[in-house]
């Protein structure tokens, strides 16, 4: 089918910057919404829900499939990072997405070392920013780019990547763009391991321990009422029970500025965690509120 035909149902697989504009635009004839769901593939369930919520309040779909070479530090696993296209793609067509934009570093990145980049602030240099330096400078440069070459009504956004949902919405604020951010809930497996293309490294034994960062969030929450200190401490516990986990950082923060709180606040507050099993690095977080 023709990747500016808005009338087909099938999804288009579109590989360029000028063939995905002419493909929005021809939707936007037709007087269509767009909603754009940015991903890395290896999709899984938590991928599909922004997709299913973006079916919700739009009319055609974008999902994006970039590995994006910015948002990767040395000694990261950009080489590594899974690439599934064909079953991502096989996932979208299920789930009725109209347009799948999924360019190369080339076309994203045609000079090569890209010498303007968006900068995230003195937030995106703490927690994840302080383990992986420069990794949101590269996360918004790209999600900016994304938003310029779509121009959606929509943009969706997974919350288990809370202070990156933070920045980007910040980003659209202090720019002005044109997008309305949506941010959809955290997908997780029964034993409450929050989704994510990392998992798949995971060995079983691995995956048992990586439970530790649900159980310090459910910790988290069940200390919520005796106090900031209380809720670090018990959070940190549930490491204890664990080996075979590296614990980064474990912070609880204030969700309008994403500085941390100090003793005393009460509230909403969002506790996040970051934790190495064996190679792969995992995140997760979880909204509390302060007695």
């Amino acid at each position: 089918m023709s990747a500016a035909d808005p009338a087909a149902s099938a999804t288009s697989l579109i590989g360029t910057i000028a063939d995905i504009r002419e493909a929005v635009r021809a939707h936007r004839r037709a007087g269509r919404t767009i909603a754009l769901v940015p991903t890395m593939g290896a999709l899984h369930e938590g991928h599909l829900a922004l997709v299913r919520r973006a079916r919700e309040i739009a009319d055609v779909v974008v999902v994006s499939i970039f590995v994006n070479p910015l948002q990767f530090g040395a000694g990261e696993d950009l080489d590594r990072y899974p690439r599934t296209i064909e079953s991502d793609l096989a996932a979208l067509a299920r789930d009725g997405v109209e347009l799948v934009f999924a360019p190369s570093a080339a076309e994203m990145y045609p000079a090569g070392e890209v010498q303007t980049r968006v900068t995230a602030g003195h937030v995106g240099t703490l927690y994840e920013g302080a383990s992986r330096p420069g990794h949101f400078d590269g996360v918004l440069t790209v999600v900016s780019k994304l938003f310029h070459i779509v121009l959606p009504d929509h943009a969706l956004f997974g919350q288990k990547d809370a202070q990156q949902v933070f920045l980007v919405q910040r980003m659209a604020r202090d720019l002005d763009l044109p997008v309305r951010i949506e941010v959809v809930p955290t997908v997780r497996e029964p034993d409450g391991l929050a989704m994510s293309s990392r998992n798949r490294y995971l060995d079983a034994e691995q995956r048992r321990i990586a439970l530790a960062l649900s159980e310090a969030l459910s910790a988290a929450e069940s200390a919520a009422s005796d106090g900031l200190d209380e809720v670090l401490a018990e959070a940190a516990g549930a490491f204890g029970d664990h080996d075979g986990i590296e614990l980064d950082y474990l912070v609880v923060v204030d969700p309008d500025t994403f500085l941390p709180v100090v003793e005393g606040a009460t509230g909403p507050a969002r506790v996040l965690v970051a934790a190495r099993v064996g190679a792969t690095r995992l995140i997760d977080n979880a909204l509390i509120d302060l007695a």
